[in-house]
């Protein structure tokens, strides 16, 4: 998958998690009917909000977008929907491209996070294991701390 299909797959299901998430809230707060579809919504938005940042980092330093660009394309993720938007902003930009410029037989790298993404990219198997797993970790860990509101402090 090439860097353009790979973030427009995930910007887009990072906007169709806010839209169960926001219906489970809706239907919890405001029609106050159930609350059962917060649970596995919060859960499905977490789990493809991590995966969306991974990506932004990944497809940032394929890119070489500046830092203003990566920050803006990470705070999409936080604002309901507007990975869409940031998408179509950096594609009609000509900022996301059709190849990985540290795939094999490609561009050495030369910093450290372009020798990590170069490694990536030429043992795809053994780095999606470990990315699964990472981001497993994350989740569970996330999961274990419970909603952001029950993470101490006064009010818990």
């Amino acid at each position: 998958m090439n860097p353009r299909t790979l973030f427009r797959s995930v910007a887009v299901a990072e906007v169709m998690t806010w839209a169960f998430l926001l219906l489970g809230m809706f239907l919890k707060y405001v029609t106050r009917t159930t609350e059962a579809l917060v649970p596995p919504a919060g859960a499905v938005h977490g789990f493809v909000f991590l995966c969306f940042v991974v990506t932004t980092v990944f497809v940032w330093i394929n890119q070489r977008w500046s830092a203003g660009t990566g920050v803006l394309g990470l705070a999409s993720a936080v604002i309901p929907f507007a990975t869409i938007p940031f998408e179509r902003r950096i594609e009609r930009r000509g900022q996301l491209s059709d190849t990985w410029r540290l795939g094999p037989g490609a561009e050495a790298p030369a910093t450290v996070p372009e020798k990590l993404q170069a490694w990536v990219l030429r043992s795809p198997l053994v780095a999606l294991l470990v990315a699964v797993v990472g981001i497993g970790v994350v989740f569970s860990v996330l999961l274990m701390l419970g909603p952001p509101g029950s993470w101490g402090g006064e009010g818990s």
